[in-house]
């Protein structure tokens, strides 16, 4: 067996030899999406939420960093429970990479925890699902406090009719009608294990949860829900959509500012911490929203 070059961050294999002294760290962290082009590092200098990672992790550790996410998101997207991972030879306490990043960060970056984990982790590859809320409110009017965080609409949706139109969409299914035209996933099929609705006043919290999720997968779905929720298509078009395997066949991608990156699940010999998936007024573990309607798991 050949044995396969290490450069920071990659995948463990058993043949990639390891750096003495070498740790690889994992790190949960959430963040605000609103001032940054997104989560990866892009070229030309715009903000995104990798790069301050990058510099505020580089001098905690006093020797330059970079790191691997579990999924990355958009402009404009939010992030509860993002998890990322890092090799250093720097050797820290877990608390100081918490507490020593944080007057490094802006406000809208916060790293929630951090583990010593062995070099077989890795946050992408690792990652057996994800889990995914999106924020509605179809109050009568836009919501001045969280206007950057919940996507508004000016009409009142049928909740109940959108939690049945997406039940179509549990299971394994080949999702090209719902992915970006610019996705460079090599498959369109992805495993989607639930989508749960839960109205609460004003509010729609819309959680789904698959094994990986295309590029705009997750806001074209709820592009699609929201023309059912609104009269305009029945309920059973979302799968219609499916089955025409073609993007113009749905709706307009829904808006960012609604969407979190709530949960990645790993397998439990991992022990990583468990927090709430959020955002903060939402506690509800993921499957469990308080006050489902017309909600199935597949299975």
């Amino acid at each position: 067996m050949q044995e396969r070059f290490y450069t920071r961050n990659c995948e463990i294999t058993p043949t990639t030899p390891w750096p003495e002294g070498m740790q690889r760290i994992a790190l949960g962290v959430e963040y605000n999406g609103r001032d940054f082009h997104g989560f990866q590092v892009q070229p030309g200098g715009v903000p995104t939420v990798q790069g301050y990672l990058h510099q505020a992790l580089s001098k905690v550790a006093c020797e330059p960093i970079t790191l691997i996410c579990a999924g990355r998101t958009d402009a404009g997207v939010h992030a509860t429970a993002q998890v990322v991972h890092f090799d250093t030879l720097a050797v820290r306490p877990e608390k100081a990479w918490v507490l020593g990043a944080r007057p490094h960060l802006p406000e809208g970056v916060g790293v929630r925890w951090a583990r010593a984990v062995s070099n077989s982790f890795h946050a992408r590859f690792s990652a057996r699902s994800r889990a995914y809320r999106y924020l509605i409110s179809d109050g009568e009017s836009r919501p001045a406090l969280l206007h950057d965080q919940v996507t508004w609409v000016r009409h009142k949706l049928d909740a109940e009719a959108m939690a049945v139109a997406a039940q179509g969409l549990v299971g394994e299914h080949d999702f090209t009608s719902y992915r970006a035209a610019q996705c460079q996933a090599h498959s369109p099929v992805r495993l989607v294990e639930h989508i749960h609705l839960s109205r609460r006043g004003d509010l729609i919290v819309l959680e789904i949860k698959a094994n990986a999720f295309l590029h705009h997968m997750v806001r074209n779905i709820v592009g699609v829900l929201l023309e059912v929720g609104r009269g305009a298509r029945p309920i059973t078009w979302p799968v219609e959509v499916l089955k025409a395997r073609e993007r113009a066949a749905a709706a307009a991608t829904a808006r960012p500012n609604g969407l979190y990156l709530a949960s990645v699940d790993y397998p439990a010999h991992l022990d990583l911490p468990r927090v709430s998936p959020g955002p903060l007024f939402i506690a509800d573990p993921i499957g469990q929203l308080a006050e489902r309607v017309g909600c199935s798991n597949i299975g």
